[in-house]
């Protein structure tokens, strides 16, 4: 792109906010100049790029892993990769969920989405996945957390509940005063906390010792659901990764028989799950658990899964879009923003399967897909 290059961007651009696209704003066109959004044309004779058809702002996955593969952490090559995946997909902002690998050079590429990181993931010693995340004993965990936040952006992530191997099943990694503890050490710092959690039992202590959100949830129940709803609590489902679960339990099911029934249970009723979540007043947002072992570019079939669970279209589409970009502080489609947005050929609020398909992608005011 030259300096000055202007794009009009000529048809729906759906600019809306909150859940419901009809409560939100459509725009007949806007304009792109010097990399920024304009509600008007430019004031001087300037050469104009016409591009035609749905506007949307870039889109969110709000649980993704950059730097993260299958044994820990990945080369900048990799990295690369994983990010250029995630653009061409019109995924422009990204909520790295922990990563073992330090992605800040990613900053510095105007080619590349924007990445809000939560530090590397703590964990309790040989309760999580090997080379993920720091791994602690309850006492040193107010310490760790106040480190992470001060590396992240805004975010730290912590490991709820794991796989107990002397009890054969998921449990609970941390005692409730420490998580009050680290928590409050992170809120200290500006930081917000979310948790990793399958099962049922950490999710009590992690709300009322303050989390603010929680990963996965699959463990929800209608005892807590109304108080995440109460603390306003939010969720990122990840249920292209909850659909996993079955295929973990297989090749668990020998050693941790009770675990593998477990992770079956919770699967089997992931949708019900999310979609109570969801009537009670829970914010749910869409993150797919991209890198470690999910590929990177699955946002439009989370939010579709979404849909599946109860959420309405528009619902949906705004978890991965409005609400989540007004949730994680960065701007939409409005006067002055930086132009991150995505070009569908036809209506997404029509088919949400059209998210797969963009049409042309632009970040930071440049054409990148």
């Amino acid at each position: 792109m030259t300096e000055g290059q202007v794009f009009h961007v000529a048809g729906r651009v759906l600019a809306g906010r909150g859940a419901a696209l009809d409560e939100g704003e459509v725009l007949d066109g806007i304009w792109v100049i010097d990399g920024r959004i304009s509600l008007s044309p430019p004031a001087s004779t300037r050469e104009v790029t016409t591009v035609r058809g749905y506007a949307l702002p870039g889109l969110v996955d709000a649980h993704c892993h950059v730097g993260l593969g299958p044994t820990g952490a990945v080369d900048d090559a990799t990295s690369e990769a994983q990010a250029v995946t995630e653009r061409d997909a019109g995924v422009l902002l990204l909520r790295d969920a922990g990563s073992a690998a330090d992605t800040r050079w990613i900053d510095d590429r105007d080619d590349l989405p924007r990445i809000i990181r939560a530090g590397r993931h703590i964990a309790r010693p040989r309760r999580y996945i090997r080379n993920y995340a720091h791994e602690v004993e309850p006492d040193q965990l107010p310490a760790l957390v106040r480190q992470e936040a001060r590396r992240g952006d805004g975010w730290v992530k912590l490991v709820g509940d794991w796989i107990d191997r002397e009890r054969g099943d998921l449990a609970p990694c941390w005692p409730a005063d420490a998580l009050r503890a680290a928590i409050a050490a992170a809120h200290r710092e500006g930081a917000r906390v979310t948790a990793h959690c399958f099962a049922e039992d950490s999710l009590r202590d992690l709300v009322e010792a303050g989390v603010d959100c929680v990963e996965h949830a699959t463990g929800l129940t209608e005892d807590t659901i109304p108080l995440f709803a109460e603390r306003g609590v939010a969720i990122v489902p990840t249920l292209v990764n909850i659909d996993t679960f079955p295929a973990l339990a297989d090749g668990g099911e020998r050693r941790y028989p009770d675990w593998a029934a477990h992770m079956r249970r919770l699967h089997e009723r992931r949708h019900a799950t999310v979609g109570a979540a969801w009537d009670a007043g829970i914010p749910v947002f869409a993150g797919t658990d991209a890198g470690g072992s999910l590929p990177h570019g699955l946002i439009a079939r989370e939010v579709v899964e979404l849909t599946r669970a109860g959420l309405p279209p528009s619902a949906a589409l705004s978890a991965a879009t409005w609400a989540a970009r007004e949730w994680l502080g960065r701007p939409g489609l409005t006067e002055g923003a930086p132009a991150d947005l995505v070009v569908y050929a036809a209506d997404p609020r029509a088919d949400l399967t059209e998210l797969a398909r963009p049409r042309v992608v632009l970040l930071r005011g440049r054409p990148v897909a």
